[in-house]
């Protein structure tokens, strides 16, 4: 499954360029991604030049969402408990940085925008 389009690779990409460079940069997300049937979401900025790892506000639905990098490939490979693959937002506008999304999600001990 691809999960990003051609804009929001392009993006992700410039934005993990300039973590590479060391830039602080606290990027809007590009993307959110979501687990139907569960609290898992993944609200990405970044992704490595291999086109694999992604970078961003991560939560597996434990309360405890934290910045990390996931695996688009093992994200397309895996099942919620209905059967259902991890999916794209489609709708998500982001309205904030993405700092501001963890500090949200860390508060609530979910992501709930």
């Amino acid at each position: 499954m691809t999960f990003l389009t051609e804009q929001q690779r392009e993006q992700m990409l410039l934005n993990s360029a300039a973590r590479a460079r060391g830039e602080s940069s606290d990027p809007y997300p590009v993307v959110k991604l979501y687990m139907p049937g569960t609290d898992m979401t993944w609200v990405l900025t970044a992704l490595d030049a291999d086109g694999d790892r992604a970078y961003g506000l991560i939560d597996v639905g434990t309360g405890f969402p934290e910045l990390g990098e996931v695996s688009l490939s093992m994200l397309a490979s895996i099942k919620g408990p209905s059967g259902l693959p991890v999916a794209v937002e489609l709708n998500f506008k982001p309205r904030k940085m993405l700092s501001a999304y963890v500090a949200d999600a860390q508060h609530d001990g979910m992501s709930t925008d």
